[in-house]
C-alpha cells in the first residue's frame, strides 16, 4: 500500500512539472519574432505599380505594395532608420535586377548613403549585368556647363557604353535601349520644375513605354521637403525640356512620386522603390546624408533653396549671383529692394542689401530653411525688383521665350507689365495651383 501511494505522489508531481514546462513554452512562442528577423506588422517599403502607372512585372507574394510608414514624430515609437531607394534595391528588392541587363541613369549624384556611386555597385554586382550608363544634363560626372553639349562615349573601364541624355537627343532611342532589359534611375533632384533632371525622367518613361522596357527609380528626397508647393502651374503650349508637364516651379514631390505623376499619361511599365523612414517634412538636413553637388552651381543646400528666389529673371536683366545667394541687376537701389522684401514679411527669410558691381541687389539671408518658400520669395523678388527698375519683360512670339518657358506661361510677363503686386500675381494663379495640390494627391507616396 505505502509503496502505491508513493507512485501516486511522484505522478502528480510530474505533472505539475509538465504543466509548467507546457506553459512557458506557450509564453515563449507567443513572444518569439519570425524567423527573418521581420515583426508581423513591418511593412515593405516599395511602391509598385498600379494601374495608373501601367503593367509590370508580377510580383513577389510576400512583396505587397505599401506606402512607405512615416517617421514616427510623438517620441511614442523609435523611426525606423533612414534608406534611400538604391539601398533596398540591393536589399530587399534586389530580385528585380537578378539576371538582367541593366542601364543606370545617373551621374555623380546617384550615390549611396556611403557615398559609394551606383555605377560601381551594378558593376561589382555578379548577379547582374551593367550594360549601358545614361547621363543627363552636365554629364555623368556633373562637370559640364548648364546647356554645353554632351557627347556620348564608352566607359574607359567598363568598357560599356555611357550615352548622352543632352546631346543628339535627349529621350533614349531605341539602339540606346537595346542592350537593356530594364533602365534603373538614380539622379538627385532639387525640387524645382526648371530643373532638366526630372525632365529626363519624363523622357525616360516615354522611350521605356515605346520600346517596351521597364524603368525602376530609386526615390531620394526632395530636398526642400514634401509640403512646399507654389508658383504658376505650367500650361500645355509651354513645355518643353525646362518644364515637361503641368508642374507648378516648387511641386513637392520626390523623383518616384514625379515618376507617378508623369506617368499617368505615359503607361510605362514602372517601379518605384522607395525610401523608408522618410516622410513629408523632412528637408535634406533631416536625412543625415550629406549633400553631392548636383551640377556646377548647385555646390551645397543654400545653393538648392535659393535656386527659385533668385534664378526666375531669364532675359529680364534681373539675375542671380554667387551660385543663387544674390539677386538683382543694373537700377535696382539696393537699400529700397531689401527694405520691400523684408517688409513683404516672407517666411524664414530676410534679405541684405548688397551692390556686385554696377548692379544693386539683395543677399538672402536663409533663417528657417522649413518656413522658407523658394519660389514664392522668387515671384516677390522679381516683382519689386521690376517696380525698381522697370525691367524689360521678354515675349514669346513665334518660339517661347525663356523667361516663359521658366514661368511655364505668359502671364506671369504680363502681370507684371500691368504693375501688379506680388500678393495680387499669387492671387491669379492660387486657383490654378489649388487645383494641382488636388490632382497631386492620387500619386504621394509618403505621409
Amino acid at each position: 500500500m505505502r509503496k502505491v501511494l508513493l507512485l501516486i505522489a511522484f505522478l502528480l508531481i510530474a505533472f505539475v512539472f509538465a504543466g509548467c514546462s507546457i506553459k512557458n513554452v506557450a509564453d515563449q512562442n507567443e513572444n518569439a519574432q519570425p524567423a527573418s528577423g521581420r515583426t508581423g506588422t513591418e511593412e515593405i517599403s516599395d511602391v509598385l505599380p498600379g494601374p495608373a502607372q501601367g503593367p509590370g512585372p508580377a510580383q513577389r507574394e510576400d512583396d505587397k505594395v505599401n506606402s512607405p510608414a512615416p517617421v514616427k514624430d510623438n517620441g511614442s515609437t523609435e523611426p525606423r532608420q533612414f534608406k534611400l531607394g538604391n539601398e533596398l534595391l540591393m536589399s530587399k528588392y534586389h530580385y528585380l535586377i537578378e539576371g538582367k541587363r541593366v542601364g543606370l541613369v545617373t551621374n555623380q549624384s546617384g550615390v549611396t548613403r556611403q557615398g559609394g556611386s551606383m555605377i560601381d555597385v551594378l558593376a561589382n554586382d555578379q548577379s547582374v549585368r551593367l550594360s549601358a550608363l545614361y547621363g543627363p544634363e552636365h554629364g555623368i560626372n556633373g562637370a559640364a556647363a548648364a546647356g554645353e553639349y554632351v557627347k556620348s562615349y564608352t566607359h574607359p573601364s567598363l568598357g560599356i557604353p555611357v550615352y548622352s541624355l543632352y546631346g543628339e537627343t535627349r529621350m533614349p532611342t531605341e539602339e540606346m535601349l537595346r542592350p537593356v532589359d530594364v533602365l534603373v534611375f538614380d539622379i538627385q533632384d532639387i525640387g524645382a520644375r526648371s530643373y532638366t533632371y526630372m525632365s529626363t525622367l519624363n523622357y525616360c518613361l516615354v522611350a521605356a513605354q515605346k520600346y517596351n522596357k521597364t524603368v525602376i527609380v530609386l526615390d531620394r528626397p526632395n530636398p526642400l521637403g514634401g509640403n512646399v508647393v507654389e508658383g504658376p502651374v505650367l500650361e500645355d503650349p509651354y513645355k518643353t525640356f525646362v518644364g515637361v508637364d503641368n508642374l507648378p516651379m516648387a511641386h513637392g514631390m520626390t523623383a518616384g512620386e514625379l515618376a507617378r505623376f508623369f506617368n499617368r499619361k505615359i503607361g510605362a511599365q514602372l517601379e518605384v522603390i522607395a525610401m523608408e523612414g522618410y516622410n513629408r517634412k523632412m528637408i535634406y538636413q533631416d536625412t543625415g546624408l550629406p549633400w553631392v553637388q548636383t551640377s556646377p552651381n548647385i555646390p551645397d543646400l543654400n545653393a538648392v533653396f535659393g535656386y527659385m528666389a533668385t534664378g526666375l529673371g531669364e532675359g529680364t536683366g534681373v539675375y542671380q549671383g554667387d551660385q543663387f545667394k544674390w539677386i538683382g541687376g543694373k537700377g535696382i537701389n539696393s537699400e529700397k529692394y531689401a527694405r520691400l522684401l523684408n517688409q513683404a514679411d516672407l517666411p524664414g527669410v530676410t534679405f541684405i542689401p548688397e551692390n556686385r558691381g554696377e548692379a544693386g541687389g539683395v543677399r538672402l539671408k536663409i533663417k528657417d530653411y522649413r518656413l522658407f518658400n523658394p519660389a514664392k520669395t522668387g515671384i516677390y523678388a522679381l516683382t519689386y525688383a521690376h517696380m525698381l527698375n522697370n525691367l524689360a519683360v521678354p515675349k514669346s512670339g513665334q518660339a517661347i521665350v525663356k523667361f516663359d518657358k521658366i514661368m511655364g506661361t505668359d502671364k506671369i510677363g504680363r502681370y507684371l507689365e500691368q504693375g501688379l503686386t506680388p500678393q495680387q500675381i499669387e492671387g491669379k494663379y492660387a486657383n490654378a495651383l489649388n487645383l494641382f495640390k488636388e490632382k497631386r494627391k492620387n500619386f504621394l507616396i509618403y505621409n
